[in-house]
Formats: C-alpha cells, structure tokens, sequence
C-alpha cells in the first residue's frame, strides 16, 4: 500500500476521532446547563456523530 494514503488515512481518524470528542464534550455541556433539554441533545449529537462517523468511512474507502 501507498504510504501517502495510509498517512492520509491516519489523518482522517484522527480527525474524526477529535471531532466526536468535540461532539461529545459539548453535548456533555449542554445537558450539564439545561437538563430539560436533554433529549433533544442527545438526538442531535447522535446524528451529527453518525454523519461524522460516514464522513469518515467515505474518506477511508475514497482513500485507497
């Protein structure tokens, strides 16, 4: 394999790995300040976290 695309595939799950933690933490925050309203954060997280998760897969794949 092309050490440039596994470079770049190292890249992409770094970057989506940051990008859920980002996620995450935030959401943590906001049920933190408004607990009523954790529902409809945790919705919201789970598909932001989902498209992210795609995002990722789809660079992989476009990778090799």
């Amino acid at each position: 394999m092309n050490i440039p695309v596994l470079v770049g595939a190292g890249l992409v799950v770094i970057g989506a790995g940051l990008g859920l933690g980002k996620i995450g933490g935030s959401a943590m925050d906001a049920i933190a300040r408004q607990p009523e309203a954790a529902g409809k954060i945790q919705t919201a997280m789970i598909i932001i976290a989902a498209l992210l998760e795609g995002l990722a897969f789809a660079a992989l794949i476009l990778g090799k």
